[in-house]
């Protein structure tokens, strides 16, 4: 299996799906067009059965969330809110196990894609931030539903309140990743070696199923208000 596209692409290392963000020279952010790119390589490792998916960036950077020059373009930010929350919810509810490979920095919107794996590995390298707070925004792709019940209560109102970076040691102090190695891939490998209906029903079992329906709506509207603000201070 070859590439699928240029900004988010899909290959097959060690017989393990490796969906990747491929746009390093603007660090991996997402545009909509990458949305649905992701959500169609989810969609296929569903459909297809594969038991593990591996997800990272290209380059050094993991992602660094939405790409607001992309997103000043569109007529309802709400709904780019609303299909990155989608998205994230795929990733969090999909039959395969995603792994996600978080080697340089991961902010914002990458943050909450990473939250919506089953498993965040780090590298030494790794860094994270909620930073949206300081463009008077927030995270809207169900960060502020899926942070606090990886972290706690605290340590997510601290991260999204200050938009402060943590390294890898306290992310991993924190909860918010699993483990720190230098090759991140060699734990989806270790998974894959598992039989896949144990994986399918390990992950069923253990996933929050909580309705988090209205928070992402509540979500969208917001993100919508504050970005209009962000946009006509862009414009002054």
């Amino acid at each position: 299996m070859g590439e699928s596209t240029v900004t988010v692409r899909t290959r097959t290392r060690d017989e393990i799906r490796t969906v990747e963000f491929a746009t390093p020279a603007r660090r991996n952010a997402v545009s909509p067009a990458d949305l649905t790119r992701l959500e169609y390589a989810l969609r296929h490792a569903e459909r297809v059965g594969d038991p593990v998916v591996y997800l990272t960036g290209v380059g050094d950077a993991f992602c660094a969330g939405a790409d607001l020059d992309a997103v000043a373009s569109l007529s309802d930010p709400a709904a780019f809110a609303r299909h990155g929350a989608r998205v994230a919810r795929l990733i969090a509810e999909c039959d395969p196990v995603v792994v996600a490979g978080i080697d340089g920095p991961a902010r914002g919107g990458g943050v909450e894609l990473a939250l919506a794996c089953d498993l965040r590995i780090a590298t030494p390298e790794a860094t994270f931030a909620e930073s949206g707070v300081r463009l008077g925004l927030f995270g809207a792709w169900g960060g502020t539903a899926r942070l606090p019940r990886i972290v706690g209560e605290g340590n997510a109102l601290d991260l999204s309140l200050s938009g402060r970076t943590i390294d890898a040691e306290e992310a991993r102090r924190i909860g918010l990743v699993s483990r720190i190695t230098d090759d991140p891939f060699e734990v989806a490998v270790e998974l894959a070696a598992n039989p896949p209906a144990a994986l399918r029903g390990i992950t069923r079992r253990i996933r929050d199923r909580s309705d988090v329906d209205a928070q992402e709506r509540a979500e969208a509207e917001l993100f919508a208000r504050l970005y209009g603000r962000f946009g006509e201070d862009i414009d002054r």
